[in-house]
């Protein structure tokens, strides 16, 4: 009986159960934060906005182009030509709000200002 554990057939059953069980717990994780993200009131209005690119650019010159250049192309900071190809809106959001990448400041923008500044970086 010991040796019907070990046949190829169950030996196979067993990694596609364990194959399937790591899928779909990605998959969980990967739901459960997106739907904490669009939860947040705060995301939740930045993205119910149609933010002005003029404006948004205003907002990058005086917070962001000290350290990003004054076309996004990059100086103390990154570039962030491209950058809303690299990252979604959440991320964005999430990367100027949260001060989690030293030297960048936390900066919390009123929705309407960042909303502004995501159609900007959009245009970069």
């Amino acid at each position: 009986m010991d040796n019907e554990l070990y046949k190829p057939e169950i030996l196979i059953q067993r990694l596609t159960l364990i194959v399937l069980a790591i899928v779909l717990a990605v998959l969980m994780a990967i739901f459960s934060v997106h739907m904490i993200r669009v939860s947040d009131p705060y995301i939740k209005s930045v993205l119910s906005i149609s933010g002005d690119p003029v404006q948004g650019q205003a907002i990058f010159q005086m917070n962001c182009a000290g350290c990003h250049g004054l076309q996004g192309d990059g100086s103390v900071g990154p570039s962030l030509q491209k950058v809303s190809k690299r990252k979604s809106r959440f991320g964005l959001i999430h990367q100027v709000t949260s001060g989690e990448t030293p030297p960048m400041p936390q900066f919390q923008p009123s929705a309407e200002k960042m909303a502004d500044l995501l159609s900007y970086l959009e245009t970069l």
